[in-house]
């Protein structure tokens, strides 16, 4: 009985110990469904991140804090005999906002000049955050055809930005702040 205690407590710690990176390793951002295409004049960027939102952050969202998704977005011009040359290095925001008197969520598109769909769904407003859909990258005349191109995507998720300080009266939102890892896609045009 002396021996099976020990033994019983190590079995538990290390089961709580090695348990807790492999659930965290499910829960973690990831950006999928990277298409790259064309347009009558523009090339054309689409993407989504999954697993970009925590029990904690739709809770934090429901009481009405803010929630911003910022995608960086690279596109580079690959030379072999020398350094790649950036041609577009920019950011979009998608802003998250929840009305609780009107029970409406909103989202604030950058890449539509500040459009704003507005939503009662809780999921149609997880979805619009979560996707990059139909963003312009760069204009078709500007690239070379058959030349080689880097795509680079990252997107980093919940960034609150609150009022007056009140992030350092509320250290917990700090903690929501996650990003993607960056993602390539190397392309002939």
């Amino acid at each position: 009985m002396k021996h099976i205690r020990p033994t019983l407590f190590f079995l538990f710690f290390f089961l709580q110990v090695f348990s807790l990176p492999l659930f965290a390793q499910q829960n973690t951002p990831d950006l999928k469904d990277i298409i790259i295409t064309t347009s009558k004049s523009h090339l054309i960027l689409f993407a989504t991140v999954e697993n970009g939102f925590t029990k904690d952050m739709l809770d934090g969202i429901r009481n009405g804090l803010p929630v911003t998704f910022t995608f960086h977005v690279e596109l580079d011009k690959i030379r072999s005999a020398w350094f790649d040359s950036t041609l577009i290095d920019t950011t979009i925001t998608h802003k998250l906002k929840y009305d609780s008197i009107k029970q409406e969520y909103s989202i604030i598109f950058s890449e539509r000049n500040g459009q704003t769909v507005t939503t009662r769904s809780l999921k149609e407003a997880k979805q619009l955050m979560a996707e990059l859909s139909g963003f312009p990258l760069i204009a078709r005349n500007k690239l070379i055809a058959d030349a080689a191109y880097a795509l680079k995507i990252k997107a980093t998720l919940a960034e609150t930005t609150l009022p007056l300080g009140i992030h350092y009266i509320l250290p917990f939102t700090s903690l929501w702040d996650f990003e993607t890892d960056w993602r390539t896609v190397e392309f002939r045009y």
